[in-house]
């Protein structure tokens, strides 16, 4: 009896630590609390990858003599500066995260040697330079407030390549050096470094450490033979999520080491293997390389094989698919049918069409040079070498050499520190400059704001691109959202229970079922209604022919879907008084929307794409604020300004097993 009862007391004891063992564990699984148990990113951060500053021999060659890193990370995070032309610059609201991505090729010479470093002037170049900076001194100042137009384009003539030659002798920069010894190398990248962590505050803004790598391909580029063309672009942003510690011990792999993207991935590998940090590249200005962003081939001309794929898809997740020097999303000669397709459009370094190539040269060169048809190269590669070299997340950035990172219309301070808001920008020669877009932005959803909770967001790609505008977007793939999701208040928890996020991957669904897609996107807080959302789907069919199609899946104003002939939104810019209004248009959008023409047997890609309602352009802007009545009649005096989200991949089952 003792016995059966002692038994019985033991059997009572391990059942009450197995229920408080079971309690604890449920406890640590699911919180009362629900914001406890949130595990998906639900931080919306915004930055520019890609700012240069005084360091940059360009920038500082092309006017931005004085405004330095120190000044950038100020102005980023909502500090007020004062520009050449006298005026003072300042956000509307502060950014979340910046990358100095200074030219890592002769960096900060310039700047020295305008300080007078003497182990500069030295070397025979160094002292060439500084002659040279002496006899033809640049006061942008006075440039940008010069008394006529015809001062203003004196001084523009003498920095530009090919012009009189006075002050262009910077540009070979990329092409001769080093400039400076292993020393002096050293002394500025730890300038850049320190800077980084300086500004660095956990939480509140980050700075990640970065620089350009400043290829120019297989073109003459700078300095070569035509200068003026500026042929070739294979430009990379490199990105560290390390701080001083590990990336000091590396020093800045240059376009002077080599201009090989696949050199730079090996650079990357073995800091990588060095420091046991971690580091990755971004391309940019696929739309003005000559065809070499996106080629077929590698460096020497061979055809891509799967271990260039590999190198490729590990080393370059994200894409820089807007900035300054136009958009890169779409052209009108590969998308024809796609109306919004010809959007801040360039096909060379002027910003006119290349005059030597014909049209469908042209057409067969912007193949491999813009994001969506990239996309669809990408989907061929995969079929046949088993791996897609070209599966990129996207997002926007600057590429401003300013020092100033403002991709807004109202705010926008040019491309160099010469085309800051002066009286003269929009009415000057140079079509460059007239046609510079002001974009774009870097969104990033992420846990919170340090360098490894938004370099981890860059790397699964859960990031989009804007034109400027802070526009909130969710975009989601999985094989049961109904409509009703979209109406949920925690649509985010829906997304991420039911499907994947951008970035991400869809493989073999339900029998018999299409993928659908569950998308919300709000208007920026201080800017346009939204026109609408579009889904853009690319595929590879059974057959080898690679295909595209732009579906309207959220209208506004209660507007219905009918292809092409989809009534427009309207046009509410007041061009005389540079304003818009809100009254048209809707704040939010949102969707669910299925595939209607989806083959499981094929590879293929969905992003989505959001408009907003027609705003003025900066130049429009520039016109009345300068009373410029002569301003250029073929610009453009109004847009639609947008965003685009990384994609989400459907794999059939047959390549599954390959990258």
């Amino acid at each position: 009896m003792k016995y059966d009862i002692m038994k019985n007391c033991i059997r009572l004891i391990v059942c009450c630590l197995l229920l408080a063992a079971a309690v604890s564990v449920t406890a640590e699984e699911k919180q009362y609390s629900e914001a406890a148990n949130v595990e998906y990113p639900t931080a919306l951060l915004w930055g520019d990858t890609h700012l240069h500053t005084n360091l940059s021999i360009d920038a500082n060659g092309m006017g931005n003599k004085s405004l330095t890193p120190d000044d950038a990370y100020r102005f980023a995070k909502g500090e007020p500066l004062k520009g050449y032309n006298g005026s003072t610059a300042q956000l509307s609201r502060p950014l979340d995260f910046l990358v100095i991505a200074d030219h890592a090729e002769n960096l900060g010479v310039m700047a020295n040697l305008e300080a007078g470093h003497e182990a500069l002037e030295r070397s025979e170049i160094g002292k060439r330079w500084k002659e040279l900076l002496e006899k033809h001194p640049l006061d942008t100042t006075k440039a940008l407030n010069a008394d006529t137009i015809d001062d203003f384009h004196k001084t523009m003539f003498s920095v530009m390549p090919g012009g009189d030659g006075r002050r262009d002798f910077f540009w070979v920069g990329y092409a001769v050096g080093p400039i400076g010894d292993e020393a002096f190398q050293k002394s500025v990248w730890g300038e850049v470094i320190a800077n980084a962590e300086k500004h660095n505050d956990p939480g509140t803004f980050t700075a990640l450490v970065g620089y350009e790598w400043t290829s120019t391909g297989g073109g003459t580029g700078f300095g070569g033979e035509n200068p003026e063309l500026f042929n070739g672009n294979l430009h990379r942003v490199v990105i560290f999520k390390d701080g001083p510690e590990k990336t000091r011990q590396v020093l800045p792999f240059s376009a002077l080491d080599s201009k090989d993207p696949e050199d730079l991935w090996s650079y990357m590998e073995k800091y990588e293997n060095l420091t046991g940090g971690e580091v990755f590249s971004i391309p940019h200005n696929g739309n003005v390389s000559a065809g070499e962003m996106f080629a077929l081939t590698d460096f020497d001309g061979n055809p891509l094989g799967r271990d260039y794929a590999e190198m490729r898809s590990r080393w370059e997740p994200l894409y820089e698919v807007t900035q300054i020097k136009g958009d890169g999303e779409a052209h009108p000669l590969l998308s024809p049918t796609d109306e919004f397709a010809d959007y801040e459009t360039w096909n060379s370094w002027g910003g006119e069409m290349i005059l030597f190539v014909k049209p469908e040269g042209r057409k067969q060169q912007a193949t491999s040079e813009y994001a969506r048809s990239a996309l669809k190269l990408g989907l061929d590669q995969k079929a046949s070498v088993g791996v897609n070299p070209f599966k990129f997340g996207m997002i926007g950035s600057t590429d401003a050499h300013t020092s100033m990172a403002t991709a807004d219309e109202l705010n926008f301070w040019g491309k160099l520190s010469l085309y800051e808001p002066s009286r003269f920008r929009a009415v000057c020669c140079d079509d460059a400059g007239l046609r510079f877009t002001a974009s774009g932005y870097a969104a990033v959803w992420a846990q919170d704001n340090t360098r490894a909770s938004i370099f981890e967001a860059m790397k699964r790609k859960e990031t989009y691109a804007t034109t400027g505008p802070r526009i909130s977007v969710r975009f989601y793939g999985g094989w049961n959202f109904v409509e009703d999701d979209t109406h949920r208040p925690n649509l985010e928890k829906t997304g991420y229970d039911k499907g994947v996020p951008m970035g991400g991957d869809l493989t073999k669904g339900p029998k018999n079922t299409a993928p659908s897609f569950l998308i919300r996107a709000v208007k920026d807080p201080e800017g346009a209604n939204l026109d609408r959302v579009q889904v853009i789907k690319g595929w590879r069919s059974e057959d080898g022919e690679l295909h595209e199609k732009v579906y309207n899946v959220a209208l506004s104003d209660n507007r219905k879907d009918r292809g092409r002939k989809t009534k427009p939104v309207g046009n509410t810019v007041n061009l005389e008084n540079a304003s818009y209004l809100n009254s048209i248009g809707d704040p939010e959008l949102s969707a669910v929307w299925r595939d209607p023409d989806f083959d499981p047997a094929e590879l293929a890609f969905y992003y989505a794409r959001v408009l907003e309602i027609p705003t003025p352009r900066w130049s429009t802007y520039d016109a009345k604020f300068f009373d410029i009545r002569h301003a250029r009649k073929n610009l453009r005096k109004s847009q639609q300004e947008r965003a685009y989200t990384s994609p989400i991949w459907y794999t059939p089952t047959q390549y599954e097993n390959s990258r």
